[in-house]
């Protein structure tokens, strides 16, 4: 089952410094058949004007992937954690018990990016909040793991979260195909950053999202330059 999801079908939320579309409910959108998908809870399209962002604003509970596709953003929270993520890098926010964070646009250009929040298998915990770079050459023609619950994953560099889920991306060039097995009961989410895409037969364009469940393999392919990110979650 393949469903795709247009961009022009998502939730809305336009403001002077930001642009929002909300593939899930979240905020004043509510979809009841786009609550969640399996541990998916929000996957949120932001574009970010130039020295403006979101004031501080607390978080628990709640794993939060922040994928950059252009420009960057600037972290800074409670625990003292203060960093700068670029185009095609990733931070993860491991909300835990609690954790106060504000994201700022620090740069003289919009900053476009994917944030997206998936439910953790236990409540509680002490927060944490990383970054890692991940070249875009690491990415081409092959789907890296940019953050998992997996401890091999995590050993090869994946950013820790916790939840058995895994949030992936790949850079393609036109005629490439990449793969990915989708475990027995699985829940997959895959949104087009850049380009189109096709997914077991099912063509995506630019910013548009597929939620997928009982497809045993997902055979994706480029017909142009394509950067997609796909969620592998319980």
């Amino acid at each position: 089952m393949i469903e795709k999801r247009p961009f022009d079908s998502l939730g809305k939320f336009d403001a002077d410094w930001l642009a929002a579309r909300y593939h899930f409910s979240f905020s004043n959108y509510h979809d009841p058949q786009r609550v969640h998908w399996g541990a998916l809870r929000v996957w949120n399209d932001d574009t970010i004007q130039p020295k403006t962002g979101f004031p501080p604003h607390p978080h628990s509970d709640m794993e939060i992937i922040t994928y950059v596709r252009t420009g960057a953003i600037t972290h800074q929270d409670s625990m003292g954690n203060k960093g700068r993520t670029e185009a095609g890098d990733v931070q993860v926010m491991s909300a835990g018990s609690g954790v106060t964070h504000a994201e700022y646009n620090l740069e003289d250009e919009a900053t476009t990016l994917y944030q997206i929040w998936i439910v953790p298998k236990e409540r509680g915990g002490k927060p944490y909040w990383g970054a890692a770079k991940f070249p875009k050459a690491e990415r081409a023609g092959a789907l890296v793991t940019l953050a998992s619950g997996f401890t091999d994953d995590q050993a090869a560099g994946a950013l820790p979260i916790r939840q058995d889920a895994r949030i992936l991306a790949a850079t393609l060039q036109p005629g490439q195909s990449v793969n990915h097995a989708l475990g027995e009961g699985r829940f997959a989410y895959l949104a087009v950053a850049k380009g189109e895409a096709t997914i077991n037969g099912v063509t995506l364009g630019p910013r548009d999202g597929a939620a997928i469940r009982d497809e045993k393999d997902l055979r994706i392919h480029a017909g142009v330059e394509a950067e997609i990110v796909l969620v592998d979650a319980p």
